[in-house]
């Protein structure tokens, strides 16, 4: 018999035959096998002795430091507070201190990898479990050691790698983007490759990214540049009909049809929608998802996957539902009195690990442990007011770590109020004459947002001049920013596709006329028109154009020509140059030649990168 599943991270197959299971992963490398042969002889005395201990008062009775009583009819009385009361049970504190304890003990030599490696450190680190710093210096050591081994490369398809160890590292307190000298985050810089697995790719890619607020970095081997609206668009757009997510659905831009949801993928997804629920349109998934979550959920609080229920996919839920700041006696999640919480403890062993299933040979207790901890961690630290599981942020550092900067696509703190950043659109938006151009980078990415256009849907004409009403219509979509008055000058009808640019690109400041009257929207652009265009909205956008004439002057010294500037044109001229706005590889500035449109998208496009807009 063969089960697919998710497991944190990974899909994996199980295989059982007899008394031996084997766990394969989607890449269909051998992971673990498993004879409980042995096993099952030391359960049944283990569950003999227990059961004789327990019988005086009818219940399971967990052993260990912080125990507390379970079974179906004594699990909430035991606890002391009622899940609809909304109170954290004392019974999974104690599942917790146990669960914790286990893992230590079990995990003595943590290091990449599914179990014993990422989701029990960020189980231990996550809790009020009393772990050595030790314990997670030899976490970072091992992490290390690998990634030098392997020159940084720590799968060369399952990106999802990536994040699992970014987030073991973010929670013991070290920086993912100096390991040993490689930069674990840059992977996730490359959109294609990290959405190749499916879903799992940009769920967890933004789950690692936001855990500390880490930028995307600039990966220039990437064929698209992913940033983090490309990965949430990419996960909408995978929403099934009935409002769950599974690993294939619309894998490949396939369309999505009306397939059967995986609460595993579900709550790993809404995990990731977090941190967007301002965004309408995630806001509406979100909903739509909790709903058939809701509806979905068994009489006794648990969840059914790959064919049984079982723990893990409880853990998802919740962890879910604590992202996203949904109270634990939410009443769409109590079914006959039962919470998530109290489903999670019904899986619990004596010895403070967890199974697969309530009975029968359910699999690998080890996985089910470390995820049940950080589910209970996760529900622990919602009651208590703390920080979300995944928002590391009150982390314990333990190394040092580089500067982290605000969000990418945020904008700078001093930016205008109205300037905002242009959402991608059109993932996979060129034309056929900028293939292998200089500044195709540049045109594609203004272009999937909208922000400038071809002459025609195939064409740009990256060596055409660019009008004055081009250019104030891209550099106002650039920032966008909307609004104006139109009407200022007499050459610009009302009804004129440019009237409203025009208008808004003079209210913000950023052009000018050539008279008071006259705008000339037919006339072109000089390079060095563009310069001082570019550096006004460069200020708008936050950042500081501000140049004395020395600092002016020897920049501009390089350039042959630059004398031939207009001197109202050369401050920001070279602020351009010396901000890397402007290419200064050519030895002179031609400041009175009509600019090119490839050059200006090129330049916008670096100013917005400077900007934090892109």
């Amino acid at each position: 018999m063969t089960t697919t599943f998710c497991r944190g991270c990974f899909v994996y197959s199980v295989k059982q035959s007899g008394e031996i299971t084997s766990y394969v992963d989607n890449g269909g490398i051998f992971m673990r096998k498993v004879d409980f042969r042995g096993l099952r002889i030391r359960a049944i005395l283990l569950f003999v002795l227990v059961f004789a201990l327990a019988a005086p008062v009818g219940v399971f009775a967990a052993t260990g430091e912080g125990s507390a009583s379970v079974s179906a009819q004594g699990l909430k009385a035991a606890s002391g507070v009622s899940a609809a009361e909304g109170g954290f049970p004392a019974a999974a504190s104690g599942a917790i201190s146990n669960a914790a304890a286990y893992v230590y003990k079990t995990v003595k030599n943590p290091e990449i990898g599914t179990t014993g490696g990422e989701w029990a450190i960020i189980g231990l680190a996550r809790s009020a479990y009393d772990v050595p710093d030790a314990y997670y210096q030899t976490y970072y050591t091992n992490v290390e050691k690998f990634v030098k081994e392997n020159k940084g490369i720590l799968h060369d398809k399952k990106y999802t790698e990536y994040s699992r160890v970014i987030l073991g590292l973010s929670a013991a307190g070290y920086d993912p983007r100096d390991i040993g000298g490689y930069d674990l985050t840059l992977a996730l810089g490359d959109f294609e490759n990290t959405i190749w697995q499916g879903i799992n790719g940009p769920v967890w890619a933004l789950i690692a990214l936001d855990s500390m607020n880490y930028p995307i970095p600039q990966n220039s081997e990437a064929k698209t540049q992913a940033s983090r609206e490309l990965y949430v668009d990419e996960i909408l757009k995978r929403q099934l009909p009935g409002g769950g997510w599974n690993l294939t659905a619309g894998a490949g831009g396939a369309p999505v049809a009306d397939e059967a949801m995986d609460p595993d993928l579900t709550g790993m997804t809404l995990q990731a929608l977090a941190k967007y629920q301002t965004n309408p349109k995630v806001k509406a998934a979100i909903e739509k998802a909790l709903a058939c979550l809701s509806a979905s959920q068994d009489e006794n609080g648990g969840y059914k996957g790959w064919g049984a229920v079982n723990s893990e996919s409880v853990v998802q839920v919740l962890v879910a539902l604590c992202e996203l700041g949904i109270p634990l006696d939410d009443e769409r999640f109590i079914k006959n009195g039962n919470s998530l919480v109290d489903n999670i403890l019904t899986f619990m062993n004596a010895d403070g690990s967890f199974r697969h299933m309530t009975s029968g040979n359910s699999g690998d207790s080890q996985m089910s442990t470390e995820q049940a901890l950080y589910g209970l961690v996760a529900a622990q630290r919602a009651v208590n007011g703390r920080n979300s599981l995944y928002n590391m942020s009150d982390a314990v550092r333990r190394g040092s770590f580089a500067a982290l900067t605000p969000q990418t696509g945020a904008g700078l703190p001093g930016k205008h109020a109205d300037v905002k950043p242009m959402s991608i659109n059109s993932v996979d938006k060129t034309f056929d004459d900028v293939k292998n151009h200089p500044n195709q980078r540049a045109i594609e990415a203004l272009a999937s947002r909208g922000i400038i256009n071809g002459k025609t849907g195939s064409s740009f004409e990256p060596d055409a001049t660019m009008s004055r009403a081009e250019f104030a219509a891209i550099v106002t979509r650039g920032l966008g920013l909307t609004g104006g008055n139109s009407s200022v000058f007499s050459d610009v009808p009302a009804d004129a596709w440019y009237a409203g640019s025009v208008g808004c690109a003079y209210y913000y400041e950023i052009v000018t006329g050539v008279s008071d009257t006259a705008f000339n929207p037919t006339g072109t652009i000089t390079r060095q028109e563009a310069a001082v265009m570019t550096v006004r909205a460069a200020k708008l956008a936050g950042l500081d154009t501000a140049l004395d004439e020395t600092t002016t002057r020897d920049t501009l010294a390089q350039f042959g020509d630059y004398t031939t500037a207009a001197d109202w044109a050369r401050a920001s001229l070279a602020f351009c140059y010396g901000n890397g706005l402007i290419d200064d590889t050519e030895f002179d500035i031609r400041p009175k030649d009509a600019v090119k449109r490839c050059e200006i998208a090129e330049i916008l496009y670096r100013t917005l990168s400077a900007s934090n807009l892109l």
